[in-house]
């Protein structure tokens, strides 16, 4: 049997340093099960270190996405405080590998979630809706993973910026999106990426988190997955996310 423990040791250890690993192949090959366990491991290890848990990020949340990975349903991974960036604020590419960013939908959570829901009710246990930009990262060398090796890595996700938040009526349905890096559009995209609507990715959540006995809880934030590719950052570059109707949010790269 595999050490999963150990697992969770090396992914944690590789992000708390910015160090790349060798992906989990042949006979340490994770299935999606082990993961998922290696993952939660590895989240364990930060809030061991002071971290706290403050949400969820979904992933693989368009259809061409799962396709091409050949799966039939979304990822999850877990975020906690240490991952969060100051909207406006700034990024220091010496705690990454890999670094890149895609827009994306957040939602804050008012009541607890879990399990089979339909879209209304997971939108009336929203408090707020907002712009983000997440970073994600692989820590593998050579940007060469499978599957599980992404679970286990906490799904990529590695820092976020969340924008102001909106009403939880604000349709964010079908919302276009532009990425700029210093002002020159790098991605466009809609909000209709996503599922087809953003609000079948916290539908998703619910029911994902539920598997692992977890719950989104009041204060959360779940996103919803990315709008468009993600591009890769460089040192000093100042990016944008302009969404439709619901504003723009920031950060800048560190030279």
């Amino acid at each position: 049997m595999k050490d999963l423990s150990t697992f969770a040791e090396v992914v944690d250890e590789a992000a708390r340093t910015a160090t790349a690993i060798a992906q989990f192949d042949g006979d340490n090959a994770l299935n999606l099960d082990e993961a998922y366990a290696v993952q939660a491991m590895s989240i364990a290890r930060r809030l061991d270190r002071g971290e706290r848990r403050v949400g969820v990020k979904m992933g693989l949340t368009s259809r061409q996405k799962m396709e091409q990975v050949g799966v039939s349903e979304v990822v999850w991974g877990r975020l906690t405080s240490a991952m969060r960036i100051e909207e406006g604020g700034m990024l220091d590419m010496a705690k990454f590998v890999h670094p890149r960013v895609e827009p994306e939908i957040a939602y804050l959570m008012k009541k607890p979630l879990s399990g089979d829901v339909s879209p209304l009710e997971a939108l009336n246990a929203v408090e707020a809706i907002a712009p983000a930009l997440e970073i994600i990262d692989s820590r593998y060398e050579n940007f060469k993973f499978a599957l599980g090796d992404v679970i286990a890595d906490n799904s990529s996700s590695s820092g976020f910026v969340v924008g102001n938040w909106q009403a939880p009526s604000t349709d964010v349905s079908n919302l276009g999106i532009i990425l700029k890096f210093d002002g020159r559009p790098v991605q466009m995209g809609s909000t209709a990426a996503i599922l087809g609507n953003p609000i079948r990715s916290l539908v998703a959540a619910a029911r994902m988190v539920a598997r692992w006995g977890e719950k989104l809880e009041p204060g959360m934030i779940v996103l919803a997955g990315g709008a468009t590719a993600a591009s890769p950052l460089a040192a000093g570059v100042q990016v944008c996310g302009e969404f439709q109707n619901i504003g723009n949010v920031e950060f800048r790269v560190a030279k």
